[in-house]
């Protein structure tokens, strides 16, 4: 049975549209044919809140995003926890972004903290570390974690870097506690859910496009959503698949060709310019 055509897209940022502080091929094109068009940009990233995304969109001289349809793994993080731990109050490990998600939500409480969180970016020394292990192990407080990424891709002196992800930033409280933290971000199906729900839409109405097999596609391809891998991040052109990852229904070497395969597949996905 053939299936309908996707009505809506579900689109990362990091490695997709921009690189660090670049804009990468065709993120303004894909920006400007979106209006009109059910959308949700979903992202690992728990770094900057969806208005900080939204301006550095425009410094880089793209279109601004409405970042209403900004789902970061810190807002998902702050939207599971207000309903798994009422009365949150919280310990956060990371940069700005993550703590800006829980205040909304919660308060911050280095004493008796039910829950310790960890995101991303900078915020990782002996004395955080060593608080969070006490509520853990004292306090009983659950250890979350925004992503699963052990590595992500940065910009330094206008160079590629691998930067730590969340991954590796929890590893150590896991280590000193024995505790496995709770993941939430792709490719773990919450942050696809909420952004489904968010656009009111099943699975199979929707396409996600991602840079990284092992958490765009796979998260998607799990929940029955269509996918489309543009090699622009971590994945670069003329690498073999991964054996054992399921493979994108588009895979194009940047968002230019993938705009075109999508026309051609899907008239009208697409707002026409």
């Amino acid at each position: 049975m053939t299936r309908p055509p996707p009505q809506a897209l579900l689109i990362d940022l990091d490695g997709v549209l921009f690189q660090g502080d670049r804009p990468l091929p065709g993120a303004a094109r894909l920006l400007g044919r979106l209006a009109g068009r059910p959308h949700c940009f979903v992202t690992n990233n728990p770094i900057r809140t969806p208005e900080q995304i939204a301006a550095a969109c425009v410094a880089m001289g793209l279109p601004r995003p409405d970042p209403r349809y900004i789902l970061t793994s810190a807002l998902a993080t702050a939207r599971w926890l207000s309903r798994e731990r009422p009365g949150l109050r919280y310990f956060a490990v990371g940069a700005g972004g993550l703590e800006a998600a829980l205040s909304a939500v919660g308060s911050r409480d280095e004493r008796d903290a039910n829950a310790v969180v960890v995101g991303e970016g900078v915020g990782l020394d002996f004395a955080t570390l060593t608080t969070g292990i006490n509520l853990i192990l004292g306090r009983g407080a659950r250890l979350i974690a925004t992503n699963p990424d052990t590595t992500v891709d940065g910009m330094r002196d206008g160079q590629r870097v691998v930067l730590p992800g969340c991954g590796a930033l929890v590893a150590p409280f896991t280590a000193a506690t024995g505790v496995t933290p709770t993941f939430i971000g792709k490719p773990e199906p919450l942050l696809y859910e909420m952004a489904l729900a968010q656009l009111g839409l099943p699975a199979a109405a929707c396409l996600m496009i991602g840079d990284r097999p092992d958490t765009d596609i796979v998260g998607a391809v799990r929940l029955g959503i269509r996918t489309a891998l543009v090699r622009t991040g971590r994945f670069p052109p003329g690498r073999d698949w991964v054996a054992g990852l399921p493979r994108p229904d588009f895979d194009a070497p940047d968002l230019d060709r993938l705009i075109e395969a999508l026309d051609r597949a899907f008239p009208g996905l697409l707002t026409p310019l």
